[in-house]
């Protein structure tokens, strides 16, 4: 059953003023509940009519176009929750798509109805609420002002305990959302909380994107969760709560390992049976400071890596996909760079390999206070056969300065072994909006480590960028900076891809957008330029330009096709692998790159990317195919094949990869599901794969059912002959979490 249309006109009487101010500067008044919901998913109780609506204007294709759907958006509060109705109308039903169960499944193929939160009204940061005809929740933390086409600004591993559900008729389909107070940080001031509001409907089927309020569309693709354009909201008299989540586990397995013996003669085989158990707590400090305890914390159920290959000299940058180090990652984020970064959680926990290092326990405190936002994270490791017991430290502040979006910051980390050995970094950070789009940031810091000179404000051990941006995605826009390390500076819980150089770069983009009679959505050149230094040598590393075409088009297809030169100046041989190597040298060659994408939009689609050219003094071909098929509502497949060979005649030397990757899930309902990963890699002639069962009633509530397995492939690769299993682990999990 939908709303009756006499409340609609009823509430475009009554709600006259609260229709105007929408949209505008003035804050708009969220009303208190004064009534009885049903919680049914169909918000149609007199008790919504309390509520003013939402005025949606289209955000993209063609921004401020007259939306071809009507949506219908109501907002209440109570001591405990915040309540949202949703009623997204649909002339043809049949267009409605919904092709996923999972927790936290953003795909661009399902329709979406969400609501974002700039809780601190910082501007800068967001929690947004999301789901879909299924009723499948979707949360996540929105970090700088969602401001990059580089790197995701969102955190899609940021879970809270809500509720949703969904239902559909023959008018459309309707949604009711209930999130707890305690479930938004935010701060009281005179008696008022003031938030900023975005909300916004994704339609596939019309590849459109409606938005409250109108934000336009030139900021880039992640436009819609500028929170810095969000509008201000009022909650008079909300009070924040502060409860005790208390999260045992247990968890038991098996695990099955063919290691090389210790004279390399040949495999032994061992059988371990495994036990543990431990317990996490979250509570509130204060309204604005959340405090993490965790002991024996397990991340057992945790998806493998996927397989990279490395056609450089540097180190390959892998996603932290730990549950713990990813909630409210953003808070400790310090980016020196790229991926560069100070603090990279997957040092804590895990060894140069990958290989689990236990954790004994730790802490972590996250939250606002004053003015100031605040990050701090302790973990205590065992110790392994190549580590001993380390100690990780991070601390992380952040002040507004100047103007709302404006900041300085800091970091200190460190690392601290009982065996004697440390590391210890600080970094400071600033980032000045001067006029309009145009940012300058500024970051400068330094490590000292066991045995090294730890010299104070020395370039020897200090890391420093400083860059001016322009944070547009239409017309012009650009980055120029410069930045280095010295040859010392080692962030001991950080990530460098290289080190020791200074490096002078950017990008200079024009995209144009032209207008509603055109199939283009945007279209324009885009280049990027890097020219690094080795620092000791004082002589030139490497050199890159890269200049290519980009085309997007209304119905999602997009495609780019461009050219690149590069110089290499390799002071010492790297291997590819055994076979094959570039010994030193100075090198320069040019490449070719592009990418196409179809409809997203689509329950089957397809990306498609390559490269290549010269590679040194060879040559290189790379292609990658990734197809995604979106069965139903209940089954997605999704593969990858990426293709590698490079090619060095003057050697007679050939290197060819190939890395294969398969992905089912299965999704019963919202709560139950069973997943299958697959995949192989040429390099290490193994096939790995994973099953995992999930069954999730509700928020902190798990079990889980984990089958893993690696299986060699070339038996007879190396001697002695290799079996046929690696290694095997079954493993079964139950979490529940306790709130007080």
């Amino acid at each position: 059953m939908s709303p009756k249309p006499y409340i609609f006109l009823f509430l475009a009487i009554f709600h006259l003023n609260p229709f105007l101010a929408m949209g505008s500067d003035d804050p708009v008044v969220i009303s208190r509940l004064q009534g009885e919901i049903v919680f049914d998913g169909v918000p149609d109780e007199p008790a919504w009519n309390e509520s003013g609506n939402y005025p949606m204007v289209t955000h993209s294709p063609i921004f401020g176009k007259e939306p071809q759907e009507r949506t219908d958006v109501r907002i209440l509060f109570d001591e405990e929750y915040v309540y949202v109705g949703a009623s997204m109308y649909t002339k043809d039903v049949s267009t409605i798509r919904s092709t996923s169960k999972k927790r936290d499944d953003l795909k661009p193929d399902i329709d979406w109805f969400g609501i974002t939160f700039d809780s601190y009204n910082d501007n800068e940061n967001g929690l947004a609420f999301w789901t879909t005809p299924t009723g499948l929740r979707t949360d996540m933390a929105i970090f700088n002002d969602a401001a990059s086409e580089r790197l995701m600004p969102i955190n899609l591993s940021w879970n809270t305990h809500w509720d949703v559900k969904c239902t559909r008729s023959q008018e459309g389909w309707f949604s009711e959302m209930r999130i707890p107070v305690s479930s938004l940080k935010f701060q009281e001031k005179d008696g008022k909380v003031i938030m900023g509001l975005i909300l916004l409907r994704y339609l596939p089927y019309h590849n459109e994107i409606y938005v409250y309020p109108g934000i336009p569309n030139e900021y880039g693709p992640w436009s819609a969760f500028k929170v810095s354009l969000a509008q201000d909201v009022v909650f008079p008299g909300l009070k924040s709560k502060k409860p005790l989540y208390i999260t045992p586990y247990v968890a038991a397995g098996i695990n099955q390992l063919n290691e090389l013996n210790s004279s390399e003669t040949g495999y032994e085989y061992s059988r371990d049976k495994s036990f543990n158990a431990g317990v996490d707590l979250k509570f509130g400090i204060t309204s604005n400071l959340t405090m993490d305890l965790t002991v024996n914390t397990d991340f057992a159920q945790v998806e493998a890596d996927d397989e990279q290959v490395n056609l450089t000299r540097f180190d390959l940058y892998f996603e932290e996909k730990r549950q713990f180090f990813l909630e409210r990652a953003s808070v400790f984020d310090f980016r020196t760079g790229g991926t560069s970064t100070m603090f990279y959680s997957r040092r804590i926990g895990l060894d140069e390999d990958g290989n689990i290092v236990p954790i004994i326990g730790g802490v972590r405190l996250i939250g606002r206070t004053g003015g100031l936002d605040l990050g701090f994270m302790n973990m205590q490791t065992m110790a392994t056969d190549s580590l001993p017991s380390e100690n990780f430290g991070v601390l992380r502040m952040k002040s507004r300065v100047l103007n709302e979006y404006s900041y300085v910051g800091g970091i200190y980390t460190s690392r601290i072994g009982l065996d004697g050995s440390f590391n210890q970094a600080y970094g400071v950070d600033a980032l000045f909006r001067l006029t309009g789009d145009e940012y300058l940031g500024i970051v400068w810091g330094q490590s000292f480590e066991t045995g090294l000179s730890n010299k104070p404000l020395s370039m020897l051990n200090g890391r420093y960028r400083l860059g001016w941006e322009r944070r547009k995605s239409l017309g012009l826009h650009y980055e120029l900076f410069i930045s280095g390390t010295g040859l010392e500076y080692n962030p001991g819980i950080g990530f460098q891809s290289r080190e020791d150089y200074h490096i002078a770069g950017g990008y200079l983009n024009y995209l144009w957008q032209p207008g509603e009679s055109s199939p283009i959505q945007r279209h324009g050149p885009r280049s990027v330029l890097r020219y690094f230094i080795n620092a000791s040598r004082g002589v030139k590393e490497s050199e890159k330009y890269d200049l290519n075409y980009l085309v997007e088009f209304k119905n999602s297809w997009q495609f780019s096709l461009g050219a690149g030169y590069r110089a290499e100046n390799v002071f010492e041989t790297f291997e590819l692998s055994d076979d094959a190597f570039v010994p030193p040298g100075y090198y320069t060659f040019s490449q070719f790159l592009g990418f196409v994408t179809t409809p997203q939009t689509r329950p089957v689609w397809l990306n498609i990317e390559g490269m290549g050219g010269g590679y040194y003094d060879g040559s290189i071909i790379n292609l990658q195919f990734m197809p995604n098929w979106s069965i139903s509502s209940s089954l997605t497949i999704t593969g990858a094949y990426i293709y590698s060979q490079v090619d060095l005649p003057e050697r007679s030397q050939q290197y060819i990869s190939h890395i294969a990757r398969l992905k089912a899930l299965v999704m019963f309902t919202t709560k139950l599901s069973i997943s299958a990963f697959a995949q192989y890699n040429s390099d290490t002639q193994k096939i790995g794969s994973n099953v995992r069962f999930r069954y999730n009633p509700r928020e902190g509530n798990d079990l889980w059912l984990v089958y893993n397995e690696d299986t060699n492939t070339d038996l007879k690769r190396e001697i002695p002959y290799r079996p046929t299993l690696a290694g095997r682990t079954i493993m079964l999990k139950y979490t529940y979490t306790f709130r007080l």
